[in-house]
């Protein structure tokens, strides 16, 4: 059996630890552009159950955060009729990482240096528990889904393409 790696604390862990949530750590081997189909194959689980954390911004550069399940893509167009907005486009990498404090591809909801409006799929909520990004590249947490309403006041909606 091969022995658990270590991950240091990172600002979504920390957040995770403070608000008394439990959480199980599963490090992976980072491989750029891999997304959740790379991190779900080498943590041998469905890759539905692997969250997303998508940084967003509407008509006046305001950001947001969209988690989508992992084979799944966002229509910003029905996320921003469902939010009550104009229009929602992703965000460049550097300005997601300057709203969120991550690097992309290591974005947690959890933790964000900014407080944006998160935005969760609706079926998210309905599995029994999720993988989620802890905050570092190669690294996801898995936990239940009802902490994203709960912890992060997340709104659900219906905005996935298949």
């Amino acid at each position: 059996m091969s022995k658990a790696r270590h991950v240091s604390e990172t600002p979504a862990t920390q957040f995770l630890k403070q608000h008394k949530v439990a959480f199980t750590e599963h490090p992976y081997d980072y491989v750029d552009h891999g997304g959740a189909a790379e991190s779900a194959r080498q943590l041998q689980v469905d890759p539905h159950i692997v969250v997303k954390t998508l940084i967003m911004e509407d008509e006046d550069a305001r950001p947001l955060v969209v988690l989508m399940h992992g084979d799944r893509e966002v229509s910003t167009k029905n996320l921003a009729r469902q939010a009550g907005l104009k229009k929602v486009v992703p965000c460049k990498p550097e300005v997601a990482q300057r709203h969120s404090g991550y690097q992309v591809g290591g974005t947690s909801p959890f933790g964000t240096r900014k407080r944006m409006p998160v935005w969760v799929e609706a079926t998210v909520l309905e599995c029994p528990r999720i993988y989620i990004n802890g905050g570092r590249r190669g690294y996801l947490v898995s936990l239940d889904p009802r902490v994203l309403v709960a912890l992060l006041d997340a709104k659900s909606v219906s905005v996935a393409l298949e």
